[in-house]
């Protein structure tokens, strides 16, 4: 397969932030794995001046998800603090488009169009077709992904630049298996037409 990228297409840089890397309070395996080859797709995008979007948990300290509230998670990405921010390795332009969510305290938002706003920045963007990688294959990228489909844009999963919690061993795989069940293309990097 090969892909061409074009008018209508936008890239998704999914909740890369320090928490989730190694040394952060919600460190997820090989993470940082994904740092190099989201550049090489960011790199892609600028060089034909397609949009791009860096999503982000951006959360209060007492929000619902973290333990000490009854939520499954250790606090993390806390909104102004060194967790939350991205890594200074992910080369993300001067003009990308940032979208916080999971930023009030009783509102959970695994995917990145929780609130709508990114959708709006879509819809203004006139894209189509969204190539989406990050973190975590399991959680914000497979609900991200799930909600773009059901607003009906093309979905391109970047299998090379994503990674899973695996809070359960196989859940990467799970969420693999149910975002290609549901329509999203499976790509990696030496699949575009560059």
């Amino acid at each position: 397969m090969s892909i061409a990228l074009a008018a209508g297409d936008a890239l998704i840089v999914t909740d890369v932030q320090n928490d989730f890397l190694p040394g952060g309070s919600l460190a997820v395996a090989d993470s940082t794995a994904v740092i190099p080859v989201l550049n090489r797709y960011i790199a892609c995008f600028r060089a034909r001046r397609l949009p791009v979007f860096a999503t982000r948990d951006w959360h209060p300290p007492n929000h619902c998800s973290f333990s000490p509230q009854g939520g499954p998670w250790p606090p993390h990405c806390i909104a102004n603090t060194p967790g939350a921010s991205f890594p200074a390795g992910l080369e993300l332009p001067a003009d990308v488009h940032i979208v916080s969510k999971a930023d009030t305290p009783e509102q959970e938002a695994y995917s990145s169009f929780g609130g709508g706003r990114l959708h709006a920045l879509l819809q203004a963007a006139g894209s189509r077709r969204l190539f989406i990688g990050g973190l975590t294959t399991d959680y914000c990228v497979l609900n991200s992904v799930k909600d773009a489909l059901r607003l009906h844009y093309a979905v391109f999963l970047l299998v090379d630049a994503v990674r899973a919690v695996n809070a359960q061993p196989d859940d990467g795989c799970r969420a693999l298996q149910e975002m290609t069940r549901l329509g999203a293309v499976r790509i990696r990097y030496e699949e575009l037409s560059v």
